[in-house]
């Protein structure tokens, strides 16, 4: 077992490609130990070089309630009246403490994401 920093993109796709050859190696043996530190090695250069931004607030809503297969009026026991839902989902009013905290706690949407600019 040799494993290196990865340097460049030459590193990283011999990495991905050793992982992919070892990706079924079972735990406490030396290829299951090869496989635990190479991907925290690729995960390190991933994070520096491909970084994911957070999603927008109202994005992480609207994904959200896909995912919960709510609708925009499902939004009013949480957020307030019908047309304040919309100004919110339409970007022309700001969410506030509370509304970021009803989210949170109905929607569990982070509130790292919620308290972003947009």
């Amino acid at each position: 077992m040799k494993i290196a920093p990865i340097k460049n993109s030459s590193d990283y796709k011999k990495a991905l490609e050793r992982l992919e050859f070892i990706f079924e190696a079972k735990k406490d043996t030396e290829e299951g130990d090869e496989l635990e530190i190479l991907a925290m090695v690729i995960d390190k250069y991933e994070s520096e070089h491909f970084p994911i931004d957070m999603p927008d607030p109202i994005a992480a809503i609207t994904f959200r309630m896909e995912q919960l297969g709510l609708k925009q009026k499902d939004l009013v026991e949480i957020i307030g009246f019908k047309s304040r839902v919309s100004e919110i989902m339409n970007k022309k009013r700001k969410l506030t403490l509370e509304m970021i905290r009803k989210l949170h706690k109905k929607l569990n949407i982070p509130t790292e994401v919620l308290i972003q600019e947009y």
